[in-house]
């Protein structure tokens, strides 16, 4: 286990928890070397100066393009970027933070920030707009779990992402908050906040209901990649981010049918072996579309159950 029950209560009860080195060397390097490839020459030579020594007009100019670096599941590379987000580890944490056995991949896209390339900073917000029609769940089987995932060395000057538990947004505001529109609310829980100052391999969870922030980027040439990973319970259809069949990443869906598990295609949607599904023709069909795809222990369930 990766991860402690410690840390799942610490996230239920403050909204965030970091883990340092999650993922091994060996597991984030080949994510590293297809971030260096997916992005190639990106934020070399576009910035002027940092963010510090901009005008307010260029600051408030570039915002819009802090999000053009990021690209959606499935991506152009290896299996190793692909099946990341999929990692059985991550998988056991969201089961284990939602509290049920039964979770989906409802999100994955990677962002690569550079210095200069464009004003990062924001004021505290949720995320929870734009993941659901309604507002976070009070029950944790019905809210949702965001990952984000770091491939490179974070430090306060490479852009570290700034947050405030839930206890010291009461603190701070004297109220449970899922913004913070007055300039007061911002300035107290700048008062407050912690940067997520990690190595690479490191992941940090939180809801779509806790108030956080990004930061400028202020170190020469550099660089912070990443990848925003969310899982939800089966069956929370108020929920959602990407539609996987619409997705149109650069890369393509053999890279990850051709490679994962029974269990990471479920957490796709993916019905498992012995599902009902399944039948001769649809194992067929399925073949035919993926023909890479181990459906092995698909036939070898839909057999057992033949009559």
């Amino acid at each position: 286990m990766r991860f402690s029950a410690q840390q799942v209560e610490q996230w239920r009860e403050e909204g965030f928890v970091v883990i340092e080195r999650f993922f091994g060397t060996d597991e984030y390097q080949p994510v590293l070397q297809d971030f260096e490839a997916l992005y190639r020459d990106a934020g070399k030579g576009d910035g002027v100066g940092t963010p510090l020594q901009w005008s307010p007009e260029l600051a408030r100019a570039s915002r819009g393009t802090q999000f053009k670096n990021i690209h959606v599941l499935p991506y152009e590379g290896s299996s190793a970027i692909n099946l990341i987000s999929l990692h059985p580890e991550l998988i056991a944490l969201a089961r284990a933070l939602l509290g049920v056995s039964d979770v989906r991949l409802y999100q994955s896209h990677t962002w690569a920030k550079y210095t200069g390339e464009a004003d990062y900073e924001q004021e505290f917000h949720c995320d929870y707009g734009n993941h659901t029609l309604l507002v976070p769940s009070d029950e944790p089987a019905l809210r949702t779990v965001d990952f984000v995932l770091y491939f490179t060395d974070v430090t306060k000057e490479h852009g570290a992402l700034r947050y405030v538990t839930k206890p010291d947004v009461l603190e701070a505001l004297g109220r449970p908050a899922l913004s913070a529109p007055d300039e007061r609310d911002q300035q107290a829980l700048r008062g407050l906040e912690r940067a997520v100052v990690v190595p690479a391999g490191s992941i940090v969870a939180h809801g779509i209901d806790t108030l956080h922030r990004g930061s400028n980027l202020t170190a020469p040439n550099g660089r912070r990649f990443s990848m925003t990973v969310g899982y939800k319970a089966a069956g929370s259809e108020h929920i959602g981010f990407h539609v996987w069949q619409a997705t149109r990443g650069r890369g393509s869906w053999h890279s990850v049918f051709d490679h994962a598990t029974p269990e990471q295609l479920a957490c796709l949607g993916v019905p498992r072996p012995g599902d009902r599904f399944w039948t001769p023709r649809t194992l067929e069909l399925a073949h035919t579309r993926w023909p890479g795809w181990d459906m092995r222990p698909y036939v070898a369930a839909c057999r057992r159950s033949e009559p």
